[in-house]
């Protein structure tokens, strides 16, 4: 992270596009084992979390980013009871999880102990008790390792992890032998959602070959785009499913499902929502059906970090 004298956060969003937050305070910087570590308040969008120098979740609009990630693959399954989340630290993705009735148990898999406890510490609206709740068994290791170990099924798999960058700790999770072993780890109703990253028109690439390397392995694999202020652009996502498609759950059964899951608390998500995020512009429908990239072990994927 960059901090200018004039108190400026220099988010490198591309080596062409960089996001100015102007800061009113900075609670912590520091270096965790594996990443730069921030909590600063921006004038625009409060508290933020910053990892390797780029906004992660932002107090005014973390609930978009969040609700998109969990509930479209959480509402489509019929009634999800296991859900496994790999990264995440700052404990919102546990916390809309957890808001689904229906859940049982949810693991949370985070590398990077330090993040979790600096978010329990300084961002406490994010989580809202998440870690605390009986359901949740919160564990400080490599997700893919213990995916690879464990020989449970989960019903949703949520992968909230940065960017892949070559000096970070998520590369080896946006593979083709990662994903194939989530696939092996879901139920046969199971779903696996990811982050993919922005889904500006000049910066696709991340999102076209994680949808690809994923079509390589399931038989379903949806993309679905949101915007996301304090990203500065568009999002994407995608799904990648044994047996569901979300894009063919109507708008009043996502409402109906909502109701039934009582999920009283969202403030972005329902299925007028829903709809709209998954009717992708032409550019994208092109881009991702030409893209060819393959991203495996031997020949992972790197962001620009700026």
């Amino acid at each position: 992270m960059d901090i200018d004298p004039d108190k400026w956060l220099r988010d490198s969003i591309n080596k062409n596009f960089v996001q100015l937050h102007r800061l009113e305070e900075v609670l912590y910087s520091g270096q965790t084992k594996y990443q730069s570590i921030q909590i600063v308040r921006s004038a625009s969008f409060g508290l933020c979390l910053v990892l390797d120098g780029k906004i992660q979740s932002s107090e005014a609009d973390e609930f978009i980013y969040h609700e998109a990630l969990a509930h479209p693959a959480m509402l489509t399954h019929p009634g999800p009871e296991t859900v496994f989340i790999a990264g995440g630290g700052e404990g919102a993705t546990l916390r809309e999880v957890l808001y689904h009735n229906t859940v049982k148990k949810a693991v949370m898999v985070d590398i990077d102990e330090e993040v979790i406890a600096l978010a329990r510490k300084y961002l406490p609206d994010h989580n809202r008790g998440a870690f605390a709740d009986e359901r949740t068994e919160l564990y400080h290791l490599d997700a893919r390792e213990y995916l690879e170990k464990s020989s449970d099924k989960f019903d949703v798999i949520i992968i909230d992890l940065p960017d892949p960058i070559e000096e970070g700790p998520a590369y080896r999770l946006y593979t083709r032998e990662f994903y194939e072993i989530v696939f092996n780890r879901l139920g046969n109703d199971g779903l696996i959602t990811v982050q993919t990253g922005s889904a500006s028109l000049n910066e696709l690439l991340n999102l076209t070959a994680v949808n690809n390397t994923l079509r390589s392995i399931f038989p379903i694999v949806t993309t679905y785009t949101t915007d996301m202020p304090c990203f500065g652009g568009p999002w994407g996502f995608c799904t990648a499913s044994k047996k569901y498609d979300p894009r063919q759950l109507t708008i009043d059964e996502i409402n109906a499902r909502i109701s039934r899951r009582s999920l009283t608390a969202l403030k972005f998500y329902d299925g007028t929502t829903h709809q709209g995020m998954f009717s992708l512009p032409l550019f994208l429908r092109n881009a991702l059906a030409k893209q060819s990239r393959l991203i495996t072990d031997k020949e992972p994927l790197y962001l620009y970090t700026g």
